[in-house]
């Protein structure tokens, strides 16, 4: 815990002091940082900040499927975890405590969000694509997507565009693994009726 302060508290000086400092920062656990937050370092949080951001982002894109919006809350988010942490007590790992949080902020946001705007499946992977069938095909598929419940929502998002395995998602969703499965399985049935209601005799599944 000694080394994991000194590493946490160093302030670099020249490239090879911040390669140092990175190769450390990566080998120090969350807890021993979040312990360091609590002790009073509180600018150890910026690592748990740059480890968990990107991630954070795209979690927030694929519910709210806005830049600007997904942005604000993930950043929200690492506010209202740094002022909670007291809460935490380090029983689980902290990102399923975290994400629980920014779970929370983008439903209340979906919620209160009455029109929503749809976006292509593009807008949320980091590879662009032409415009095309495909194209459309990712609108209607998001379209879909929205028509779920707010839980077969989150399950198929974090399967299937976040890769999560099912025993992943339970840990984050706090779900029982048997429920992560059912509501999976649900979710895609009724995704694939969707589809078919859209597309008719055109729709991928008819194919």
């Amino acid at each position: 815990m000694k080394a994991a302060a000194e590493a946490i508290t160093v302030l670099p000086r020249g490239r090879k002091m911040v390669e140092r400092s990175e190769r450390v920062e990566q080998a120090v656990t969350d807890e021993q940082v979040i312990q360091q937050v609590k002790k009073g370092h509180r600018e150890a949080y910026r690592i748990i900040v740059e480890r968990y951001k990107k991630k954070a982002y795209f979690l927030a894109l694929s519910w709210v499927k806005n830049h600007e919006d997904a942005l604000d809350l993930s950043q929200e988010a690492f506010v209202r975890a740094f002022r909670n942490l007291k809460k935490y007590d380090g029983q689980r790992e902290f990102f399923p405590w975290f994400y629980q949080l920014l779970k929370n902020l983008c439903f209340d946001f979906l919620r209160r969000r009455r029109n929503r705007r749809f976006v292509p499946l593009e807008s949320v992977s980091p590879k662009d694509e032409k415009r095309g069938p495909r194209n459309e095909l990712n609108q209607v598929l998001w379209e879909a997507i929205d028509q779920l419940s707010l839980e077969q929502r989150e399950v198929i998002i974090l399967r299937y565009f976040q890769q999560y395995s099912y025993q992943e998602i339970a840990e984050l969703t706090k779900m029982p693994l048997g429920t992560v499965m059912s509501t999976l399985f649900y979710a895609k049935q009724k995704l694939r009726a969707l589809l078919k209601e859209a597309w008719g005799d055109s729709s991928p599944q008819s194919r």
